[in-house]
């Protein structure tokens, strides 16, 4: 059973997650277009972070970071080799919208990178619109900005899911 919730991204098994991670996005775009947020950085920007586990196993991650009032970024989403195929990403991002929505947030962005095949496809299955840069981003090649408007539907129970 995977179960998502809420969680410090400081823990030793979210920490080897999130090497894995930037090995990962390392293997693929060179330093000036790798975006993630240190460790350090999740937690002074009060991300609100998630972690999906599989009998206590961390095997993925992602959160996001109010912006402003009404917009919020999409942070750190990943999910781990050996967990992959097995509806995880989905899982997250579908957490992360949740949150978000009952937080108020209307507008989800985020940048991701071209060669990131499977999140991309994971992005506009959700409804993710390409955009220009936002924030303090610069065009980049390599990028992809998208946006999604959230709509604004009562949610039910905000507790670590089931599924």
């Amino acid at each position: 059973m995977i179960r998502i919730g809420p969680e410090t991204p400081d823990q030793n098994a979210v920490r080897v997650l999130l090497d894995e991670a930037e090995r990962r996005t390392a293997s693929l775009y060179p330093a000036e277009s790798q975006h993630g947020l240190t460790i350090d950085k999740l937690i002074a920007h009060s991300v609100r972070f998630f972690v999906a586990r599989l009998d206590g196993d961390a095997i993925g991650c992602g959160g996001y970071i109010v912006a402003a009032k009404d917009t919020a970024e999409v942070k750190r989403m990943f999910v781990a080799e050996r967990a992959r195929g097995k509806g995880v990403g989905r899982l997250l991002l579908q957490t992360v919208e949740d949150f978000a929505r009952a937080e108020g947030i209307e507008f989800l962005q985020l940048e991701t990178g071209v060669k990131s095949a499977e999140a991309l496809g994971l992005y506009r299955r959700f409804g993710y619109q390409d955009r220009g840069p936002f924030g303090s981003y610069q065009p980049d090649p390599l990028s992809v900005f998208m946006e999604k408007i959230l709509p604004q539907v009562p949610v039910q129970g905000l507790t670590p899911s089931d599924t």
